[in-house]
């Protein structure tokens, strides 16, 4: 027999013996995967690929740091339904778009709509330039760069194309609204421009219709798109709402005028078509230091959840229709295709002090997430939507800070799965107490650690760095590494580990 009663208390200490002999074993041998191959990228711990197993560590998300307001949308062109911001780093300044909505005009989609431009050198201190382009105001002294093509100023949303080859008059493009298309009220439409302020139509009729979409509401928020390196083609996300629920969907082009039928995206947080929360806006990017992985800043909708009450809404003049709902920003990612990884599931930017901000489509990111200075990178925010105090307002993250693998003084780990990776050092962007540090070892697929490269042999890497190559007892270089699957441990101290790059 395979399995036959236990004779003796020997008999059973042996079974025991054997199962503990089997256990450490497999804790040794670990199975055996396709190793993801990394080249010289560099790795956020935003979502769950390279995660063989965590002890005693977690993957959380940092806090955006508030800071300053940074424009004042009182303009008489600009106003209280001001909306939809762009910001775009090109060299050595910073680009911002954004839709004019002076209180007078409550409908979505007129000419009383214009599309507003600012521009920055820091990112802290925005002008708006008297461009002269536009009549709005009854005067051409303002910052107005599209104007009269109704309805394509609700919604217009600008990106710098990165394609290798773009023709120079084509370096920027954007997606808006466009005219009524077919029987279908809601297109876009596409526009080109050289230098991010002169733009026109890259042809008369729409490029995409409600009609291939589906649905309801579609187009009707911010329509997010750019070239994609990693896919290599134009991608675009858009929301689309399936029984009045909020979601996205994503189609992809190569020539950014005929587009794939769309398709919804998957949330790994439901395994399904349908996200956890309503999601007003995507805000699906490339993240410039890693541009494989895009990250979602999305605007979480919740219709209904009244915060403040009638007489704190009349206080703050905020419009009698806005503020019924409330919402705030959480953070998902994609490696590509029709997959959201969410792995938090708190708010990432939380409502700030003050009923202001606790007001109906207030807390919407502004597209895109820019470098700042040299280890910081910020976002921009729409702040009291639907009040005289609209503004735009700044916060500040580390560079590579969305989430941090993070453990305390007694010590956690991260063992990754197998991976490749090209290059001869490793660099890690890290934070430790006075009292933590990081260590690092290399392991062959199996689990056991590479001679040279083993937690015995690893220094201890104490400071707090955006990029510091790691050592071990025999130096830096994991060159003669390269190109064979291994596995990475990272062993922490009451310390923070951002993202790592082999280069």
């Amino acid at each position: 027999m395979f399995l036959r009663p236990l004779a003796t208390g020997r008999d059973l200490c042996s079974v025991v013996g054997l199962l503990v002999l089997l256990f450490l074993a497999s804790d040794r041998c670990l199975p055996a995967a396709e190793p993801v191959a990394l080249g010289n990228r560099r790795e956020l711990f935003v979502d769950s690929l390279l995660v063989e197993r965590l002890s005693d560590a977690k993957i959380e998300l940092c806090e955006p740091r508030e800071c300053e307001k940074v424009l004042e949308l009182n303009a008489p062109w600009e106003g209280i339904f001001s909306a939809y911001t762009t910001v775009i780093r090109d060299g050595d300044r910073l680009r911002m778009y954004y839709r004019g909505g002076p209180a007078g005009n409550r409908e979505d989609g007129t000419n009383a709509e214009v599309t507003c431009y600012a521009e920055s050198v820091d990112g802290i201190h925005w002008t708006k330039p008297k461009l002269g382009l536009f009549d709005a105001g009854g005067t051409k002294d303002n910052n107005v760069i599209l104007a009269g093509m109704a309805p394509a100023s609700h919604n217009f949303t600008p990106f710098l194309d990165t394609r290798p080859g773009v023709p120079a008059e084509e370096r920027y493009k954007a997606l808006a609204n466009g005219p009524r298309f077919g029987e279908f009220d809601l297109s876009l439409s596409a526009f080109a421009s050289a230098d991010g302020i002169h733009w026109r139509k890259l042809r008369t009729e729409p490029v995409m219709g409600e009609k291939e979409v589906g649905g309801s509401w579609a187009f009707d928020s911010q329509n997010v798109a750019f070239w994609s390196a990693s896919e290599q083609q134009y991608l675009c996300y858009f929301r689309k709402v399936t029984n009045e629920f909020r979601g996205v969907s994503r189609t992809t082009s190569s020539d950014f005028v005929h587009w794939s039928p769309p398709e919804p995206m998957h949330y790994s947080n439901t395994g399904t078509t349908r996200s956890a929360n309503q999601l007003y806006t995507n805000q699906t990017q490339p993240y410039f230091r890693a541009p494989h992985i895009y990250v979602a800043t999305a605007a979480r909708f919740m219709p209904g959840r009244k915060v403040i009450d009638d007489a704190e809404a009349r206080r703050i003049g905020v419009h009698p229709e806005y503020y019924n709902d409330t919402s705030d920003a959480v953070l998902m990612s994609s490696r590509g295709g029709t997959q959201y990884d969410c792995l938090f599931a708190r708010g990432f930017l939380k409502p700030g002090i003050g009923v202001q901000n606790w007001v109906s489509r207030t807390n919407y990111p502004a597209l895109n997430v820019v470098e700042t200075s040299p280890t910081e990178m910020s976002l921009y925010l729409q702040a009291d939507y639907g009040q005289k105090s609209a503004h735009l307002r700044r916060y500040a993250m580390r560079l590579d800070g969305f989430a941090a693998l993070r453990a305390p003084l007694t010590g956690g780990e991260l063992l990754t799965r197998p991976i490749t990776f090209a290059g001869s050092r490793l660099l890690l962007n890290f934070a430790t107490s006075a009292a933590g540090d990081v260590r690092v070892e290399i392991q062959d697929p199996q689990g056991t650690p590479i001679e040279g490269y083993s937690l015995a042999d690893a220094s201890e890497l104490i400071g707090n760095e955006i990029e510091r190559t790691y050592a071990w007892r025999a130096g830096c270089d994991v060159g003669s590494l390269a190109g064979r699957p291994v596995r990475v441990r990272f062993v922490l101290r009451d310390a923070d580990l951002f993202s790592f790059q082999f280069q």
